[in-house]
């Protein structure tokens, strides 16, 4: 099941991932954002995250607990 957030603004979003090569290094990394639509990259949100949003533009983001 994909994770589902909805932010203060009452809009809902949904959590994505997708493997990306770093040109710097060649090395592999998933990388999560947030979308309005739903996608074929929807993922759960990964252990050990929380979610928090912009305050200016209420998009959510991923941070670590701490």
């Amino acid at each position: 099941m994909a994770f589902t957030h909805t932010n203060a603004r009452g809009v809902l979003y949904h959590c994505n991932c997708k493997d990306v090569t770093l040109k710097s290094t060649g090395r592999v990394q998933r990388i999560y954002y947030f979308s309005k639509d739903s996608r074929d990259t929807a993922c759960d949100k990964p252990d050990g995250y929380h979610v928090k949003e912009n305050t200016r533009t209420g998009l959510p983001f991923l941070t670590k607990k701490g």
